[in-house]
């Protein structure tokens, strides 16, 4: 148990899709201001918490607490290729009873923020992958900058954006004081982005550990090759195989 107040909590949580069992006694917590990330084989059921946790879908049995205002990105590209990306990012303000134009104007507050600048009146189609994901953080940070639910964001970018997206999610998290539950099934994403790794087995679903990642912050890409970052890893690799 951390330090921090729980922002997320799961007791025993339990849920079956008729007689195939998906989670069994999930129990993990995620305190305010942590980025945790939750690594498990791919079809092992870490959707489904997500999905759990906001409702989407009903538990069978277990406890959940949920302290505040929750949003969540999808590992699909969510952007309307026929809107604008001002206009893309804030469309979770006008479903929240905003103008357009109150809209925008929230949006330009972020921009540089997030690194889009001068890439506001472009369409999707028009950005690179990274600048995508960019802007898909945003809307779901405008959802809800509380709790952010990330189902694996970076999964469909190359190695090397992807290593730049992960530094550029890690630097804007700690500044913004965001909670963030993070799904992943690579290792290495998980170690450097996280304060806290829970390893869950294939179905039917369990925590098989809980690992805290003692490494200082800010945290740049040659990490990988640190002592502890190495016995973390193995650590993790060691609880796979349990």
């Amino acid at each position: 148990m951390n330090s921090y107040q729980n922002k997320i909590q799961l007791t025993k949580v339990k849920k079956s899709f008729g007689n195939m069992e998906i989670l069994r006694d999930i129990t993990f917590n995620v305190g305010e201001g942590e980025l945790i990330s939750i690594v498990g084989p791919s079809g092992s059921g870490k959707s489904t918490i997500f999905n759990i946790i906001t409702k989407i879908i009903d538990k069978d049995d277990g406890d959940i607490v949920v302290n505040g205002d929750v949003s969540y990105m999808y590992q699909k590209d969510m952007m309307v290729p026929w809107k604008k990306v001002i206009d893309n990012i804030g469309i979770p303000l006008v479903f929240k009873g905003h103008s357009k134009k109150e809209a925008r104007g929230q949006v330009l507050k972020y921009l540089d923020t997030f690194g889009l600048d001068g890439f506001e009146y472009k369409y999707p189609s028009q950005l690179s992958g990274g600048m995508k994901q960019r802007a898909n953080f945003l809307k779901t940070f405008l959802t809800s900058k509380d709790i952010m639910l990330l189902d694996e964001p970076f999964a469909a970018l190359d190695s090397i954006t992807r290593r730049k997206m992960q530094k550029w999610l890690l630097d804007l998290t700690k500044e913004m004081k965001t909670t963030i539950l993070f799904i992943t099934h690579d290792i290495e994403e998980a170690i450097f982005l996280s304060d806290r790794i829970y390893v869950i087995s294939e179905k039917p679903a369990t925590i098989k550990g809980e690992i805290t990642v003692n490494l200082s912050y800010p945290r740049e890409e040659d990490i990988v090759t640190d002592v502890e970052f190495v016995r973390i890893r193995r650590e993790v690799l060691d609880l796979f195989k349990a």
